[in-house]
This record gives structure tokens, sequence and C-alpha cells, in this order.
């Protein structure tokens, strides 16, 4: 096109965690990617986000990173809720069974030097302008730069995404909670644990180490709902934390005060045309749980190896329907449990304490109920259809002393089969033999595509080819 920089695959607008994620996938899979991003190189994003859930320690493991984060994190294995109710996720059904407290921009250096090493393009400080799309591509916009055309965009550029206004989707939604208050400071006292957090009365305080000899306070007082920008001050921190917590730790130097508020909001649909949503540019929500990173990291393992098995002409381009299809319902399902899990933290009423002694009692004498709230937030649970398709793939031991997780990272299909077949040959499928009592096809997401117990061949290579593709 005119006037135009080039052509490339797939533009990422963005690079917080989520179009860092996907940009790396893309990349690794040979897809020409551009990442564009309106703040300068050097300057990090705002670390709001502390947590790693067990399925997005998964999603890292299958590309080799979970290791690594592991070791710049700490594993927490007991979730504090409210009144004295604790999720203890020691037992869950994965290698990663607890959160891992580990701030945002960590995740964020490992996850852009793979991007960088697979091969994606960045662009800093480059703010998208707006963009116009056609039957074959997309023209994005931006100041002090030529438009660059691409196959796909993917808007990763959060709550205010310039790729969703450009598209005309509505953000629909409301603040849940106003005036919340952040601080970096120094603690002449150790907390009593990992995360230090509590709720007495209208006041709310949690302490999140960074690692650094700084603790990251976050919290919030029902008497005092100001806006966003006005002034903050130590000695409000410190008082906020004595009513939540009993203390202020010695409370010192700090190196950052802000305010912010909490909004529950997602997109009517994550998708138009070709122009996709991912991460905060699709959904927020209270931060209730920790949730938000995750959930964006989670839409961008689904929506990667979609685009690029379009891009490479192994599936057609319906196969991108069901990026929306998936992802929005989790989506909806995140924002409503927070919502709900901070509605309950704050309250106030009588009605509302007495909804929370409620749920509380039921968590602590059902199992089954605390298990699901676990699996819920951890995102072990969530599958996309009925039965075991669409369901997550355990980690599987492979012979040889490999595992499932270990077998994806190669960014393909992993056909899992009690016995050996000859014509199973792709180039985007790995086969093992193993010796469960299905035959297992699973997805570069880790989620499974197809099963069948004793398949025929013919049936076996219908199921290839809907998935896969065709033979080489």
């Amino acid at each position: 096109m005119a006037g135009t920089t080039g052509t490339t695959g797939v533009v990422v607008v963005g690079c917080g965690p989520t179009g860092l994620l996907l940009a790396g996938d893309l990349a690794a899979a040979g897809v020409p990617v551009t990442v564009l991003e309106k703040r300068p190189r050097g300057i990090s994003n705002l670390t709001r986000a502390f947590a790693l859930h067990a399925r997005t320690l998964e999603q890292l493991d299958m590309r080799g990173l979970a290791d690594e984060l592991e070791a710049l994190g700490h594993p927490l294995t007991r979730l504090g809720l409210f009144d004295g109710l604790t999720l203890d996720l020691s037992g869950l059904p994965t290698r990663f069974a607890h959160v891992l407290v580990i701030p945002q921009y960590e995740v964020e250096r490992v996850l852009e030097r793979r991007a960088r090493e697979a091969g994606a393009e960045f662009r800093y400080d480059t703010e998208v302008t707006g963009l116009t799309q056609d039957a074959s591509g997309v023209t994005v916009r931006a100041r002090d730069m030529e438009p660059l055309r691409a196959a796909y965009v993917v808007g990763a550029d959060g709550m205010r995404s310039a790729v969703r206004e450009a598209v005309g989707l509505p953000f629909p939604g409301r603040s849940v909670i106003r005036s919340v208050v952040l601080a970096d400071v120094r603690l002449a006292e150790d907390p009593p644990g990992l995360l230090t957090a509590g709720t007495v009365g209208d006041a709310f305080a949690l302490l999140i180490p960074f690692g650094d000899g700084y603790h990251r306070v976050i919290g919030w007082h029902r008497a005092h709902d100001v806006s966003d920008d006005a002034p903050l001050d130590l000695a409000e921190i410190k008082d906020i934390v004595r009513l939540a917590l009993g203390r202020d730790f010695g409370m010192h130097d700090p190196r950052w005060l802000s305010r912010f508020h909490s909004d529950e909001r997602q997109a009517p649909t994550y998708r138009a045309g070709r122009v996709f949503l991912a991460g905060d540019a699709a959904h927020v929500h209270s931060p209730a749980g920790g949730q938000g990173m995750n959930t964006g990291l989670q839409d961008a393992a689904n929506l990667s190896w979609k685009l690029a098995a379009v891009l490479s002409g192994r599936a057609g381009p319906a196969l991108l329907d069901s990026y929306d299809t998936e992802r929005h319902p989790v989506g909806r399902t995140v924002l409503r449990s927070s919502g709900t899990l901070i509605r309950l933290a704050m309250a106030n009423r009588p009605w509302t304490r007495a909804a929370r002694a409620v749920l509380t009692s039921l968590m602590t004498h059902f199992p089954a109920l605390r298990r699901k709230a676990m699996h819920q937030v951890t995102g072990l649970g969530y599958a996309y259809g009925r039965g075991l398709t669409g369901r997550r793939a355990p980690d599987i031991r492979l012979p040889g002393g490999t595992r499932l997780y270990e077998a994806l990272r190669a960014g393909d299909f992993v056909l899992l089969t009690q016995t050996p077949w000859p014509d199973t040959r792709r180039s985007h499928l790995t086969t093992s033999e193993w010796p469960g009592p299905q035959t297992l096809l699973i997805r570069p997401d880790g989620y499974m595509a197809w099963t069948a117990k004793s398949p025929t061949p013919t049936a076996l290579e219908a199921a290839l080819l809907e998935h896969v593709g065709p033979p080489d």
C-alpha cells in the first residue's frame, strides 16, 4: 500500500505482559510481529500486579520460562480472603501448587527478552492514533511514524486502549472502588508474612514485598473518598495501615505515592474484523484475587497459536472466531468473581456481612466448594467445552522422562496415543506414546482439542485434518 512503511504479519499494540507473551509466541512461530508502545524505552509500566497463579505458571512452563520466574519470586501456598477464610493451594493438581508473588516488571523483563530473541521488533515512544481495516489487512497510524500495514492487529494497550477506541468498541461498566492508595516504602519492622493483609471496619491494607528492600502498600479507607489527583502523603498511608493492620511497621522513605480507582468493565466482543483485544484492553476488574495479569496472559496464550496457524495457512480464518468464544466468558466470570470478593471484603452493611459469614461457613465446611473456588482463582478450572474436549491437559509424564508441557514448548500440537500410528506425520505435530486410557490431541496452549478411546485410523486422520491441518 502506498504511503506505508511496509507490511508485517501482526502488530501488537502495548508491551505489558499480555502483549509481550503474544509477541514472543508469534515470533517463535515464525510470524513477523511488530510491537508498538507509547512509552519511551526504559520507562517501566506501573507495577500493580504481583501474582502469578498456577495455570499461568503452567502456560509459562510450556514456554520454558516458569523455572526462571520461580527463582525470582516467592511461593505462597495459603491465600487469605476474609473472616479468617484461607485457601490452602498446596494440594492443587499441578507442579505449581501455590501463588508466585513476583512484581509485574520481572515478568515483563523475562517476556520481553524472549520476544526479542525470537525476532519481534519493538518500536517505543510510538502512540497509536488510529487504524483502518479492509478485507486484506489493517493499516495502523501512529504519531511520528508512517502508516504500518499488518494482516492482524492486537490491542493489548490497557484500559484506555487506543485500539479499542479506533474500532469503536464500547467498554461498559463502572467503578467498583475509588481512592485506593498505593505506595512503595521501606519498613523498619518485618511484616508477619509474605503477604500481609487486613480489613478492620472501613479500612483495608495489603503489604507485598518487591524483593529489593521496598514493599508495595495498597490501602483504602471508606471515609476518605477523593479523586485520583488529590494530594497524597505518607501520613495518610500510615493512618490507613494502622487502622487495617494495627501498626504501620515503621514505614519510611517512600519512592512513589499514588491513588487510583478500580473499574469493572468488559468489551462486548474481543474481535472486530482483523482487530483483537486482549488483557486490560478487553476487560478490567477489581484486584481481588490477583487475577488481572493472569487473565491477560491466558488471553495471549489462547490467541497466539491461532493467529500463527491462520497466517501459516494451516487453519482457516474461522479459527480466530474461537478466541472471543472461549475467552470472553472467562473474562466475564473473572469480573464477577473478583467483584464479589471485593464487595464481601469491603462489606459494611448487616446483610452483606451476613452474606460473607455464610460464604465463609460454606467454604469452611464443604471441601468441594472450596476446591471449586481455588480452581477458579488459579485458572485451573476453566475449560473451553464440555467433557474432556476443551479442558486443561495435565502435565502428563511421557516415556523417556519428559513431560507434556516440555513437549508443548515447540508450539505444536501434541498427539498422545496408546499405539504407534504410521501416517500421522505433520510438521506441526509431536507424537508420543503413552499408557493412558485414551488417545489425546493437545492444542499448543495446553487444552485438549480431541479425545477418543481406541480410535480408528479414519477417525484419527479426520481429527488431525480438522485441528492440525493436512499432511505434509
